[in-house]
């Protein structure tokens, strides 16, 4: 009967602590850091607002763990996707067009990344679990490329991290800067026509950066 007890508790308590991130990465999507309040996080997650200290300590460490949740998230997502490495060349497309969509689906991964980049990684730096996530994040795209290199289509002289660089910069600035682009180039840069578009561009110019060049040319 007691382990039934501490296993109902300990379900409880996973409960709690998940709709208070649920909550936080909404709240600070939202309001930014600054801006966003403690009680206005257990409103959103219908708790009492000492059990976000309970869980988490602080706001500053909430904030730590919403950052290593959505990248854990992300993670996940495209833990679930499978890549064909008989055909190296459409696997990246596929990785591309994953990361660019999930960013569509996922604002919040982007306000929340360009709020913590706003206050200089102070957050981030005090995570002991982004490197790990880091590392999977990586170990996702490496047998992609080995698997092109093992064929020949792709250089041999990669760097991994530069490809994954690569890949998430060209999905995340047209999404982070969308509103400023809009006014700045032009309205239609919101349109599903033209973010089409950007995603063949980019996923064509990711090959090309992988892609082994000829001898002689």
């Amino acid at each position: 009967m007691e382990k039934a007890k501490t296993g109902t508790r300990a379900a409880q308590a996973d409960r709690s602590r998940a709709a208070i991130l649920k909550a936080a990465v909404k709240v600070f999507s939202r309001q930014g850091y600054a801006g966003a309040r403690t009680e206005q996080i257990a409103s959103q997650a219908k708790c009492n607002e000492r059990m976000i200290y309970y869980y988490f300590g602080s706001k500053d460490e909430l904030f730590v763990s919403v950052l290593e949740h959505i990248y854990a998230q992300f993670n996940l997502a495209e833990a679930r996707q499978r890549f064909d490495l008989a055909n190296p060349q459409q696997a990246i497309r596929d990785l591309v067009a994953f990361t660019w969509n999930y960013y569509l689906k996922h604002p919040e991964f982007i306000t929340i990344l360009g709020t913590e980049n706003l206050l200089q990684g102070i957050h981030a730096r005090k995570s002991r679990n982004l490197r790990a996530l880091s590392g999977t994040a990586v170990g996702m795209l490496q047998p992609i490329v080995e698997a092109g290199q093992a064929q020949g289509v792709f250089r041999d002289d990669i760097d991994i991290r530069h490809v994954y660089l690569m890949i998430a910069s060209l999905c995340y600035f047209y999404n982070s800067n969308l509103h400023t682009l809009s006014c700045f180039l032009d309205d239609a840069l919101a349109s599903p026509k033209e973010k089409q578009h950007w995603l063949e561009f980019i996923s064509d110019l990711v090959l090309r950066g992988l892609a082994r060049v000829a001898e002689g040319t």
